[in-house]
């Protein structure tokens, strides 16, 4: 009943875990790198998983292209645009203005490209939770240094305008069609690709890890692409098919809040204020599922 809500929270939960251990592939790949072979990795299990399970369904070559141009869009220039903003204003600055924004172009987008509106209740839903997560990475900002730059804020709003288009062609194309998660992704995912190679080799950015993987390196490798990049990637999907683009690009904003249940377990100190605010955030997921 609640398949695609279930699927986004699954997904923003991965994506808490994953974070963890990309965080430590970066002391072995550069960003745009690692973007790069965490989706190539993930394309290649998404290929095994195809050849599997064939598509089922006749997909017209227009399909095809929006489903590549919304990862062209969504994962390319999106990521490309979020790292930018991570260089100029940080990561707590920019996780904050494209985590908020993205639902609400999401909202808009949907509205004006596939008529689908969202009621007064799951609006209440969308501001709990956004409002819920921007004060929680405001108390949970790791520095006290203190970065502006217009242009930084402008590419994490474009991160968020990316994420929003992205989402709203794969809700469509996935409702219209009846083509399944696995393809879906794959053929988002090699839309990412292909637009991140061209701005690699553009920017002249290395492919090759800074140092040496190893062992540990590889089974960390491994399980962030399989849990963050595979596994999001599908679960994405199925939310899409199932519920309201607006409202799974809310419940992606969770990852935030779900993050802190990730640093409890590991031992980690968590600002006390932050649970109160996680329960207005519980508050807003609980409108969001059952409105």
């Amino acid at each position: 009943m609640y398949t695609g809500e279930i699927a986004a929270l699954t997904t923003a939960f991965c994506w808490a875990i994953a974070a963890r251990m990309f965080q430590l592939l970066g002391a072995y790949y550069s960003p745009l790198a690692l973007n790069f072979w965490k989706g190539a990795l993930a394309a290649f299990v998404l290929v095994l998983v195809t050849l599997i399970n064939p598509l089922e369904v006749a997909l017209s070559h227009l399909a095809v292209m929006w489903l590549v141009l919304s990862g062209i869009i969504g994962i390319g220039m999106g990521d490309t645009f979020f790292f930018q903003a991570l260089n100029r204003i940080g990561d707590s600055q920019s996780i904050l203005v494209a985590e908020t924004l993205a639902p609400i172009f999401t909202a808009l987008f949907a509205m004006a490209w596939i008529n689908e509106w969202l009621t007064w209740q799951q609006w209440l839903g969308v501001a709990l939770v956004l409002v819920s997560v921007d004060v929680i990475i405001k108390l949970q900002k790791r520095s006290d240094v203190k970065l502006f730059s217009v242009s930084g804020y402008i590419f994490a709003a474009l991160a968020a305008v990316c994420q929003a288009v992205g989402a709203v062609i794969s809700r469509d194309i996935l409702t219209s069609t009846g083509i399944d998660a696995a393809n879906a992704s794959l053929y988002r995912l090699l839309g990412g690709l292909v637009s991140l190679v061209v701005v690699m080799l553009v920017l002249k950015r290395s492919f090759k890890p800074k140092r040496q993987l190893g062992k540990n390196g590889l089974v960390l490798l491994a399980g962030a692409t399989l849990l963050g990049t595979f596994a999001a990637l599908f679960l994405q999907m199925i939310a899409f098919a199932h519920t309201k683009a607006a409202i799974v690009q809310t419940l992606f904003a969770t990852s935030v809040v779900l993050s802190l249940i990730v640093a409890k377990v590991l031992g980690e100190k968590v600002n006390r204020k932050t649970f109160g605010w996680s329960l207005l955030a519980l508050v807003g997921v609980s409108v969001l599922i059952l409105s």
